[in-house]
């Protein structure tokens, strides 16, 4: 009969069955790891099962093909090698790297930045394991692994959990090919975290310096769209024409690449702010003839702006602040929401309440400075409170006094006020009822 082995690891007890002599003529061993005893006394009746059917040509029993259905592959595949179970039709092995690239080719449908950043990932995947194994050998374990190993090379948290979500997309998209039965990147977090230590609030004043020392009309629409529109800088920028501009509704109409994949947000529709009308106007004033686009400027989706920004920032006598443009856009939603409902705020801006809590509104020096400015009526005291005891007043001569209806003799020219005539208040009023005859 078979018998029940144990060791004690660092990580805990982990279980084998050893097969007598009679089973098998090395006493093979079929490691189940770290199980518990009762799982290993079942795992014991069941292969002895196993082994009886085999010899005497039976059927396998209905309760020990559903415990062979739960097994892992690894130790089915052992309990195959030993001639105890047939060999398990398995679906055609796929490379890790061919089903990636393969996914990546066929999204004809995603965006050139989606593509780079899936890149980046498959990339960073590859970096971390060999590209030749299948994706069906890649564990739980090699997720959290790869995780590790991301962090290990210096990468932010979001940028870490970015990759990661990238490739469980890919994962995910095996999945559902039936490829995989689960996804390894389950449990991995993958959710990008609100980081408000890069969130800086951009005053009126602050970006005024630096409009004031833009080389030109462009570059202060640039500064003004990001911080007075809220506009995403540059993917919302290179689209905007002059046909936009509804200079007789006050509104201007957005182009947004980032959400147009989803139906009715592939425009948006925003004030034009006060702030903005003025420069569109002088941008407009300058603009030659035939101009359709606001910006001339050589943008596309992977333009990046920072540099010369910087050098602007820094020409205005301030020290250029992280997440340049994502900064102007938070500090612009951060002060509408102090005047407008959210819900209408994120309705303007194109993202969502959450969102917006989550990594645009902020809490700046404004906030704080208003808190304690002094807010109580003026009532003789500095603080606007009266700290005096007040003296105590009969209830009944307090109705007297406030039941007290003053004449109107200010509505009237020929009576000037006399505060020395008792006539100048009538009696207490009374109810609407009539007067009860005698």
């Amino acid at each position: 009969m078979a018998s029940i082995e144990y060791r004690n690891n660092k990580n805990g007890k982990t279980y084998r069955i050893r097969l007598s002599e009679g089973e098998s003529s090395n006493r093979s061993r079929i490691g189940f790891g770290k199980i518990t005893k009762r799982q290993a006394e079942t795992a014991k009746i069941n292969i002895e099962n196993l082994i009886k059917a085999k010899n005497t040509g039976s059927e396998i029993s209905i309760s020990v093909q559903g415990w062979l259905n739960g097994l892992t592959d690894s130790i089915r595949k052992r309990l195959e090698i030993l001639g105890l179970v047939e060999p398990l039709k398995r679906k055609t092995e796929i490379s890790l790297v061919k089903w990636i690239d393969t996914y990546i080719e066929n999204r004809i449908d995603i965006k050139p930045n989606t593509k780079r950043n899936m890149l980046a990932a498959r990339n960073s995947l590859f970096g971390f394991c060999n590209m030749g194994m299948s994706i069906a050998d890649f564990s739980s374990y090699d997720a959290e692994e790869f995780r590790r190993h991301l962090l290990e090379l210096g990468l932010a948290e979001n940028t870490v959990r970015r990759r990661c979500k990238r490739v469980k997309q890919f994962f995910a998209a095996a999945r559902r090919k039936r490829l995989i039965d689960e996804n390894p990147f389950e449990g991995i977090p993958t959710s990008s975290l609100s980081n408000t230590k890069r969130q800086q609030f951009i005053s009126r004043e602050d970006i005024q310096k630096v409009l004031d020392a833009c080389p030109n009309i462009e570059w202060r629409l640039i500064f003004v769209l990001a911080r007075y529109g809220g506009l995403r800088i540059p993917s919302e920028l290179y689209g905007l024409t002059w046909d936009d501009i509804l200079w007789d509704r006050k509104r201007f109409i957005i182009h947004s690449p980032k959400t147009e994949h989803i139906e009715g947000k592939e425009t948006r529709i925003c004030p034009l702010f006060p702030e903005l009308e003025f420069y569109l106007m002088e941008a407009f004033q300058q603009a030659e003839a035939g101009q359709k686009r606001i910006i001339n400027l050589n943008l596309n989706i992977s333009s990046n702006l920072r540099t010369q920004a910087h050098r602007i920032i820094k020409r205005a006598g301030l020290k250029p602040w992280g997440k340049t443009f994502q900064n102007l856009r938070s500090s612009r939603e951060t002060e509408l929401v102090e005047d407008f409902p959210v819900h209408v705020v994120t309705e303007w801006l194109g993202n969502s309440p959450d969102i917006a809590r989550k990594h645009y509104l902020q809490t700046h020096e404004g906030h704080f400075q208003r808190a304690v400015e002094k807010r109580w009526p003026d009532s003789g005291t500095e603080s606007g409170l009266n700290t005096a005891a007040e003296p105590c007043i009969d209830s009944q001569e307090q109705n007297k006094v406030t039941d007290l209806t003053p004449c109107f003799a200010t509505a009237c020219d020929n009576i000037q006020e006399d505060t020395n005539r008792d006539d100048l208040y009538l009696i207490p009023p009374r109810g609407v009822e009539p007067l009860s005859p005698g």
